[in-house]
């Protein structure tokens, strides 16, 4: 039985991810969240040009050169009287599976919109999947120090592109140049924004309140023709939007929107104060038999997501571990699943970013990292002894090819053992033909292949180039009967490949090869875009 304690303790923990299409500000809304929490004492280190600075989660090398998130960091910090673990997602769209696997070990999300572009392509595409699973969501419009769509235009598209019902917190008083600040519409404050010189965006922007919700007030601040506007835009707003409901936004009906702009660190913590409040802590989970309660007392948890080389010194590997239930006390044994290893975690840590703290205890919701030396799978489950897995991740199919070629022939043991240990943390997949042993690599986007490039040079010192393939999609193949897979075998063997688990693939040149293919076998064989970690 635990105490009130322990109760407290996961009441108080918040676990969301930050999702947006590139370049809304993402790892910006992210710095300042970290600068509100104390974790750093500078915001405003998003890589500019000419400048050595980068983002905080941004830790790995073309990372740092690009400017661009590709990985996930995972950060804790406290704020007020939560902890807070926030995951931040690769924001370009050619890790999109990377991300759709963060989503499940989430409570909610944060969605970050450009107050100027609005609902872009990679943001419908991730909220589809939030979608599915009625994840609730917290919108912030970004960037209200620039030119800014209509506000009321803008949250209009949200709510038809994104089926998703918009409910204003509080409301901008002007855009670009002329933006002054916001309109708390629950207590009926507006918070003044001050504009601040480059060198000074570092500190927090929190100015004296005003109470307000006069005419005679805002004549005081405004001039008498733009108060009089600003007075009937409120009113108006008030009237229009219904009132927050929390019920609505915990079921994903409804989204509550703040207004800000992260790069002048105004807004961030109004949000802030709301995830305190108003977001969900940890939640139950399925699993293949039932569903886990983050209060009962045995420890469970799920690996989401495995990262190599996060310490180049030590040429790592480590497994995210999401928290279900109990507590986690550092030297615990735990058991994967799987496998039906029993781990001995006495070395489990917390990130910020690419940094690392020893885990001494973890409750749900909380995200350890767990030294993996070949023996954990993203989906693995863990318990300290009842058998049941949660319900797995799946591995989508590729959609870009790319033959490997190594440069140095002498260095192909290191070649393989670095595609086998990155393909492990699911950004790229690695396949080999059962005809020829010609190695090949699969991807959702074409930036996936710089990324392995890159890094099989700088973590495991291999040079290769790539070559195009004559293949237009991969299937994973399954079969009963032992027989039927054997004679398959036997006639399609050079349209046969084994992936990085040495689950047997079949490949297609086209989309009728493809079709005709399963037509004529479909008795016997299944040909699936998916299969579980």
């Amino acid at each position: 039985m635990f105490t009130i304690n322990y109760e407290h303790r996961v009441k108080t923990r918040r676990t969301f991810a930050i999702i947006s299409h590139p370049d809304a500000g993402k790892t910006t809304v992210t710095e300042k969240m970290l600068f509100l929490g104390k974790v750093i004492h500078m915001a405003g280190t998003v890589k500019a040009k000419g400048s050595s600075k980068y983002a905080r989660s941004d830790w790995m090398e073309i990372e740092k050169r690009r400017g661009i998130s590709v990985t996930t960091s995972v950060m804790q910090f406290s704020y007020k009287d939560c902890i807070i673990n926030l995951l931040d997602t690769p924001g370009h769209e050619d890790f999109s599976e990377d991300t759709y696997r963060i989503l499940t070990a989430v409570d909610f999300c944060i969605m970050i919109i450009d107050a100027a572009k609005g609902v872009e392509e990679r943001t419908r595409k991730l909220i589809e999947v939030t979608r599915l699973k009625k994840t609730p969501i917290i919108t912030f419009i970004n960037k209200l120090d620039r030119y800014c769509k209509n506000y009321i235009s803008l949250l209009d598209e949200i709510e038809s592109d994104l089926n998703i019902k918009c409910i204003p917190i509080n409301w901008p008083i002007g855009s670009g140049t002329s933006f002054y600040g916001i309109y708390n519409l629950k207590n009926k404050k507006i918070h003044t924004y001050l504009k601040k010189k480059k060198s000074e965006q570092s500190q927090n922007n929190l100015s004296d309140s005003i109470k307000i919700f006069n005419l005679f007030s805002l004549k005081k601040i405004y001039e008498k023709n733009y108060a009089e506007e600003i007075y009937e835009e409120l009113q108006l707003i008030e009237n229009v939007y219904d009132k927050h409901n929390s019920a609505e936004f915990l079921k994903s009906i409804s989204t509550p929107v703040f207004f800000g702009t992260a790069l002048g660190n105004f807004g961030i913590d109004y949000m802030l104060d709301y995830v305190v409040k108003y977001a969900p802590s940890p939640s139950s989970r399925k699993t293949n038999l039932r569903i886990v309660n983050p209060k009962e007392s045995f420890v469970t948890g799920f690996v989401f997501k495995i990262q190599a080389n996060m310490d180049l010194r030590h040429r790592d590997r480590i497994a995210f571990l999401r928290i279900v239930s109990g507590i986690f006390h550092k030297g615990m044994k735990l058991k994967n699943i799987r496998t039906g290893k029993i781990f001995v975690l006495s070395d489990a840590v917390y990130f910020i970013a690419g940094e690392r703290r020893i885990v001494n205890s973890a409750y749900p919701g909380d995200v350890i990292g767990i030294h993996n030396h070949g023996t954990i799978n993203i989906g693995d489950t863990f318990t300290e002894g009842e058998n049941f897995s949660f319900i797995e991740i799946p591995l989508f199919a590729p959609e870009i090819f790319k033959k490997v070629l190594l440069k140095n022939p002498l260095k192909k043991k290191q070649l393989v053992k670095g595609l086998i240990e990155l393909s492990e943390e699911g950004t790229i997949q690695v396949f080999r033909k059962m005809d020829s042993n010609t190695i090949f690599l699969g991807a959702i986007g074409s930036l996936q292949f710089e990324v392995v490039l890159d890094r099989l040079r700088i973590e495991y010192k291999v040079d290769i180039a790539y070559n195009d393939v004559n293949i237009a999609v991969i299937r994973w193949i399954k079969c009963k009967s032992k027989k039927k897979l054997k004679d398959f075998i036997n006639k399609y063997s050079q349209h046969l490949a084994f992936d990085f688990k040495k689950n047997l693939v079949y490949i297609a040149t086209n989309a009728a090869n493809l079709k005709i293919t399963s037509d004529l076998n479909k008795e016997h064989i299944s040909f699936s875009s998916t299969i579980n970690f």
